[in-house]
């Protein structure tokens, strides 16, 4: 049986950021692409291996693929029109199977091409799922969770998609254009291919962001040198009459609050900075801005869960957490304890690695005179060497 297999990677992966298409990143030293073609190129069963490419990136793909045997084509605008010009370019010695695949999974194994081919007949295709594990939130537009999704008859699919070559080219060449479609499957079933589920594999993830690069490198047993960066941040809220403040995402009750546009924790501000600051990602500001109404009044855990995220993208690991509260009232040692607790729960992070403390400045300047109160936060980072 002859079985092609079409690589896309005609994207841009603006997700993924950087100079270069994330397909051209090196994994281990060797571009993605190279990767993901030669997984294929070694495959017995596997007859011929066809590249789309955008044509800006010819030399990123030359370089890639050199000395080895891939025909190339150019992509379009979008993923359908990319996988259509792959198809037409098999016109001539059209195969009796075609293998989809993104660039951009470079971590594809023998056995599941192998049992994608197994399972494609004339009849129907083949594609690899995953039962899903997680619990599954919808969140609002703040990324907050305001109700579960039930797992119940979902699955995430990957590929390479397997399909019989004359019925998928047939599905492409009538597809319109401006027609909406997640993967090759959902185009095929459109046009009534059927096709059926085979177990995929966890390791066969697409490379989206940074991080993923580096979980791939992990997976093939790549040891990066490791760096630790130090972050700062420090906040300045003022002290009004009321009857309570927000420090930590600690409750303090008393006769004093503090004035600002969000709850005016400004210990967690200055964490959120602090964090933001290892990543070169700006400060609390820039993300939420004081002059935008819908974050008056909300929780400062909101802004210290984003930092957390962009951290996570850049795979970094926070390592430390040093705080210190400058004020002549309230006395924070009575709630120190329950602050570090509130931050390890925040931040996913051990007691020992977090630490609050309180001073004064002997009753000078706008803290001595009651005035107002500041924050100092420190933190640490893990992140891989470039």
């Amino acid at each position: 049986m002859n079985c092609a297999v079409i690589v896309v990677g005609a994207g841009q992966g603006t997700r993924y950021g950087g100079e270069i298409p994330k397909q051209y990143q090196r994994l281990a030293g060797i571009p993605v692409f190279r990767h993901t073609l030669k997984a294929f190129l070694d495959h017995p069963e596997v007859s011929s291996v066809l590249a789309v490419i955008a044509p800006d990136d010819a030399a990123l793909f030359a370089q890639a693929s050199d000395e080895l045997n891939v025909r190339t084509v150019f992509g379009g605008a979008t993923r359908t029109a990319s996988v259509r010009a792959g198809l037409a370019a098999l016109q001539a010695d059209p195969p009796d199977i075609v293998l989809i695949h993104d660039a951009a999974r470079p971590m594809i194994s023998k056995a599941l091409i192998s049992r994608l081919i197994a399972n494609t007949t004339a009849e129907h295709g083949a594609a690899p799922s995953l039962n899903l594990s997680d619990a599954l939130k919808r969140i609002d537009a703040h990324g907050m969770p305001v109700e579960d999704v039930s797992r119940a008859g979902l699955v995430q699919v990957q590929t390479p998609q397997a399909f019989p070559y004359a019925p998928l080219m047939n599905a492409y060449a009538n597809a319109r254009e401006t027609s909406a479609f997640a993967d090759d499957l959902a185009l095929a079933k459109a046009a009534g291919l059927n096709c059926i589920l085979v177990a995929g594999d966890m390791d066969n993830f697409k490379i989206t962001h940074a991080g993923d690069l580096e979980r791939a490198e992990r997976v093939l047993g790549v040891q990066k040198p490791m760096l630790t960066i130090t972050g700062t941040g420090y906040d300045v809220h003022k002290l009004i009459p009321g009857k309570a403040m927000m420090l930590c995402g600690v409750s303090i009750p008393g006769d004093l609050a503090l004035l600002g546009h969000s709850d005016a924790d400004a210990a967690l501000h200055a964490l959120t900075d602090a964090i933001l600051g290892t990543i070169g990602a700006g400060d609390i500001g820039d993300h939420f801005p004081p002059s935008d109404p819908q974050w008056r009044g909300t929780d400062s855990k909101v802004f210290l869960a984003k930092a957390m995220v962009l951290l996570a993208r850049q795979s970094a690991r926070l390592l430390h957490v040093d705080l210190t509260i400058i004020c002549e009232r309230p006395k924070i040692k009575p709630h120190r304890q329950a602050m570090r607790a509130r931050l390890s729960e925040l931040l996913d992070l051990p007691l020992a690695r977090i630490s609050t403390k309180a001073t004064t400045t002997e009753g000078l300047g706008f803290t001595g005179r009651g005035e107002g109160l500041a924050a100092m936060a420190t933190v640490s980072v893990q992140v891989s060497a470039p």
